[in-house]
């Protein structure tokens, strides 16, 4: 959850309410967010054990006491002073939701602002979107909370800028129409926010990569710093106005006197681009001298592919709907639903009404509330605006005797046991780039669940293996002692396309399926540490070894005697499985009642290939074992 730091005082003043520490706490769990922390710069130094400030320099800290303010992910609105006194302020029902305009700044549209969009920034960041606030009337605090309120969207909704990044201009300064190109890092000469002295592009990112004074742009230049070309917008008369996603020019800085308001975002990603412009401009349009008015900018690109062109910002009022019984049922209470018209308004979610002769609720979401995209949602924020606290404990009406599920319960035993064996548990992510999933596993690229926006390269799909989770812990505990072996597994899903399985009559297009992966790394490969790790899996969920199995086996006689459930049989043999090592591996095999007597295999063991470990940059032979635990049951 993002965390936004605001002063106590200030925030007060502008509430127009004093409220003591424990009363502000209180308020702030009425309205969904959380006080995480009480503060003061001061108090922040003295815990921070980097911070090696003398007396003096401690004494010269601000003693003014800070609010930390947790908010939710996706409420994008509460990430500066203004957003969070305004939604408060409309909670207590002290101030009604503002009504955004865009308005013209002549009444000649032909003099409007113009962003023109070349072909060349296609391959890098094809989208921009702009937009202007006129007559604004910056102080230090709201200057303040201007340049916050950009490092917490770049932080949360801009994925460290490499789906938006922001840019903010005096238009006093330049001159428009503007035109975003992309040119080859050499051709691209101006001087940056962060220097006195003009440098070409390529020569300023290697400064950004080297000097510690801008070590808080250096994560940013991998994003561009590998293309052949770089973005840029420029104004008419050639000025640089930004290297996106890095640095702002210095010429159009803002200024606690500026006036008028040049904002651009470029994107990869048109949808989250609109979010950012929309939350900046209607945040800090209350600061204009038409309050919450902004003019708008044509966007034209050459490019028709990309985009036909568009005005923003789009400032959208969208419609949702959400049955009231489904709210009241969600939400565990019986309020009428002319009671849940008025909550609306307390939550931003007004003007409401009712459809359907009155079983059906619909809100108005401003653009502000880009986190409302379904019932659910408008039903969590009823909940709000009616108090969780006044929601009354009920006994549930149903009387059901509560247990785990058997797959969870083989699961918790398994883990039990395999920690016995000496294996180190481990839980990794469920999503993994194609590469790692696939190809660095020997594996041919299949059909797999793929994220359509993701994060970055390491999100591309739902993992469809867990081998790939052990070794990449390996690969990231390589200073451990490899000595004696190093065993890690790990017990839990993959997700397998499947466009037969059912859930509540609904074809999802695929299913869980519940997994054990174990790795041994060391000195040896360890095949027969893994061979053994197998056995025991079989034994201890009571799975009998065929005749011919018990053969190649030095425990014969003990076979007799083992705990096994009849109808239940395993053996192995010889496996072509790419990730493994030719000759040393094999296939796990279960026929079980539900099989029809068909031997079905279940997983695969073996000394894990050379390019396989190769990939995963780890130096030592390792074995690991993959198997299917629901066919056990």
């Amino acid at each position: 959850m993002p965390t936004v730091s605001v002063e106590r005082d200030a925030l007060f003043t502008n509430l127009g309410h004093t409220y003591t520490d424990e009363e502000f706490d209180e308020l702030c769990f009425e309205f969904g967010v959380e006080l995480d922390e009480i503060t003061s710069e001061r108090e922040e130094a003295l815990k921070n054990e980097n911070a090696k400030l003398t007396k003096q320099e401690l004494e010269a800290l601000s003693t003014t006491v800070i609010y930390k303010i947790d908010v939710p992910a996706n409420r994008y609105d509460l990430l500066c002073i203004e957003g969070i006194v305004r939604a408060l302020k409309i909670f207590l029902c002290e101030l009604d939701a503002p009504t955004y305009k865009i308005v013209e700044h002549s009444a000649d549209t032909d003099a409007r602002q113009c962003m023109t969009v070349l072909p060349a920034t296609n391959p890098i960041r094809p989208y921009a979107v702009c937009a202007v606030l006129r007559d604004v009337t910056f102080t230090p605090e709201r200057y303040a909370s201007f340049i916050d309120l950009q490092d917490q969207l770049h932080r949360n909704l801009c994925r460290q800028r490499t789906l938006v990044a922001i840019g903010t201009h005096d238009l006093d300064t330049i001159q428009g129409p503007f035109t975003y190109n992309a040119e080859t890092p050499k051709d691209i000469t101006f001087v940056p926010l962060t220097h006195d002295v003009e440098f070409n592009a390529a020569d300023l990112m290697e400064e950004y990569l080297n000097d510690p004074a801008c070590k808080h742009l250096k994560p940013y230049v991998p994003i561009i710093y590998d293309a052949e070309k770089y973005p840029v917008i420029r104004d008419s008369n050639g000025v640089v106005l930004s290297l996106p996603p890095m640095i702002n020019g210095a010429h159009s800085k803002i200024t606690l006197d500026t006036k008028n308001v040049f904002i651009e975002c470029t994107a990869t990603d048109l949808t989250k681009a609109n979010i950012v412009l929309d939350t900046v401009v209607t945040m800090f349009s209350e600061h204009c001298a038409a309050p919450f008015t902004v003019e708008p900018v044509d966007v034209k690109y050459e490019d028709d592919s990309v985009s036909k062109g568009y005005t923003t910002p789009q400032l959208f009022l969208r419609k949702e709907t959400a049955a009231i019984d489904f709210v009241n049922s969600l939400i565990g209470i019986d309020l009428p639903a002319e009671e849940m018209v008025k909550l609306c308004e307390k939550v931003q979610l007004g003007p409401a009404c009712l459809l359907s002769e009155g079983t059906v609720l619909e809100v108005t979401v401003p653009p502000t509330r880009s986190d409302i995209l379904h019932a659910v949602d408008v039903a969590e924020d009823i909940g709000i605006a009616f108090g969780y606290n006044n929601i009354v404990k009920r006994v549930p009406t149903t009387c059901t005797v509560g247990g785990e599920q058997p797959l969870n319960a083989l699961g918790d035993l398994l883990r039990e046991e395999i920690s016995r064996a000496g294996y180190i548990e481990v839980l990794t992510h469920g999503l993994s780039s194609c590469h790692e999933n696939f190809t660095a596993l020997r594996k041919p690229v299949t059909p797999a669940v793929e994220l359509l926006n993701p994060a970055n390269v390491e999100y591309q799909v739902v993992r469809t293996t867990l081998l790939t989770g052990l070794l990449k812990t390996l690969q990231h505990n390589k200073s451990a002692s490899f000595t004696k072996g190093f065993k890690l597994f790990e017990i839990s899903d993959v997700v397998l396309p499947d466009d037969e399985h059912v859930v509540c009559e609904s074809i999802v297009g695929a299913r869980n399926c519940r997994r054990v992966c174990a790795v041994y790394a060391g000195p040896t490969s360890g095949f027969e540490i893994i061979h053994g790790l197998v056995d025991r899996i079989m034994t201890l969920c009571e799975v009998n070894p065929e005749e011919a199995y018990i053969a190649n086996s030095a425990k014969g006689d003990e076979e007799k005697y083992r705990v096994a459930r009849e109808g239940y049989f395993y053996t192995i043999k010889e496996s072509t499985e790419e990730t493994f090592f030719p000759g040393r591996c094999a296939d796990i095999l279960l026929t079980y009642p539900g099989s029809g007597g068909a031997q079905i295999k279940i997983g695969s063991f073996g000394i894990l290939h050379p390019e396989v470990l190769k990939s995963f940059d780890i130096q030592y032979p390792a074995s690991s074992v993959e198997l299917d635990l629901e066919p056990l049951l």
